[in-house]
């Protein structure tokens, strides 16, 4: 229990613990904790001059027993009454509190590790083939995206152009994209990089990925489907992508791990999990306002381990603010899909708000929040903030 007036059903208590980088009204960036209402400034509070960086990249690189015992300093600090005091002027409203991209992000990879968003997307596509394509089950699936358009929650995000081909007789055309989407995902934060040649087993999981944070891989679906065979996502991915301010340490979800879905058939041995990553999160979309789908990430086929594993299989290294995302968290019912092409089943449903209007895709001027939360210790609840994003019309001509 926190000597700070933080509510028990709080989603920042001190069971959490979130990190993130933060400014007040100068250009100084700083990193901080969320606890309730407040971040804790790290720098004033422990004096140290790694958490004064404006990026928690040097503080990621140090490892596993300095972020354990950076954890429990912090902890130690809030819930001991005799630091009150000392730790009380480095407390910063959240209101105050200006929110940064967290960390600088060197490589991005993004899976494709829910089985119901991946049969969804074969039955709209593949309506007479098998949904699953002959590889998925036997490996996570992904593509390498474009980290330098990665962009913290809150950052407007305009319409992408590009060419797209409005039917099967017409000639290709540029122009804005007319089936603007949203993927509701979760993703993992590389602390600790690997050598180069030296493929990363899923029992080092931990030894390289700090935490948790919230994804939106916004995908232009027109852009995508005329550009995407044979190589994949490139243009309809590369626009935008958006990330939550806060990192949720792994340390803080060891209460919601829970045992993925079973696989059929056996994965190969570099993937076989006998420690499992499955976490329990609960996502929540809202467009507008409203609230269009509830995701559980808890039905996710593919764990981050795995992906990790299958990542580096290859010996291909990952490095510190490396940044892999899970795909789209979708569960096998229809108010659990997380993507605008899965809730209106290719445009072909329109999504009914409860104002009255209806989407397919996304219309200028909307603003999509991705927020989640998971079970804590102690019947606590451990919370992600949000990440947030306002669709602005696209821009001039080439």
């Amino acid at each position: 229990m926190t000597w700070l007036d933080v509510p028990k059903d709080s989603a920042f208590g001190v069971t959490n613990l979130p990190y993130g980088v933060f400014s007040r009204t100068g250009p100084g960036r700083r990193v901080g904790v969320r606890i309730g209402q407040w971040v804790l400034d790290l720098a004033a509070a422990l004096g140290d001059p790694a958490f004064a960086e404006p990026v928690l990249n040097g503080f990621l690189a140090q490892g596993r027993r300095r972020w354990n015992e950076t954890r429990a300093r912090v902890t130690e600090l809030l819930t001991d009454e005799r630091h009150r005091a000392t730790v009380t002027p480095a407390l910063v409203p959240i209101r105050e509190a200006r929110m940064h991209l967290p960390f600088t992000i060197g490589d991005y990879v993004d899976f494709y590790a829910s089985e119901h968003h991946a049969s969804n997307i074969g039955r709209m596509f593949r309506p007479d083939s098998d949904p699953l394509t002959p590889n998925w089950k036997h490996l996570p699936i992904g593509y390498h995206g474009r980290s330098g358009t990665i962009v913290v929650s809150g950052t407007a995000v305009r319409r992408p152009q590009g060419q797209r081909k409005p039917s099967p007789q017409s000639a290709p055309v540029y122009g804005p994209s007319q089936r603007l989407d949203i993927e509701a995902e979760v993703g993992f934060v590389v602390g600790t990089g690997s050598s180069l040649g030296r493929p990363t087993g899923v029992k080092e999981f931990t030894d390289h990925v700090f935490g948790v944070c919230l994804v939106n891989d916004w995908s232009a679906r027109d852009i995508q489907a005329w550009e995407y065979v044979p190589l994949g996502p490139f243009l309809g991915k590369s626009f935008a992508t958006s990330l939550s301010a806060w990192v949720v340490p792994l340390e803080a979800l060891e209460h919601a791990r829970v045992t993925p879905p079973p696989r059929y058939p056996q994965v190969l041995d570099y993937l076989a999990d006998t420690d499992p990553w499955g976490l329990d999160l609960t996502l929540e979309v809202r467009l507008n306002g409203h609230v269009i789908s509830r995701p559980p990430y808890a039905s996710m086929y593919w764990t981050p381990a795995q992906m990790l594993a299958h990542m580096t299989a290859n010996g291909a290294s990952v490095r510190t603010g490396d940044l892999y995302a899970s795909g789209t968290v979708s569960g096998p019912a229809e108010d659990q899909r997380g993507s605008l092409m899965e809730l209106s089943w290719g445009g072909r449903q329109p999504i009914t708000l409860p104002d009255g209007t209806s989407r397919t895709f996304l219309e200028d001027g909307d603003e999509i929040s991705i927020s989640a939360t998971a079970p804590g210790p102690a019947g606590t609840c451990i919370g992600f903030g949000e990440v947030t994003g306002r669709i602005l019309p696209a821009g001039g001509d080439v």
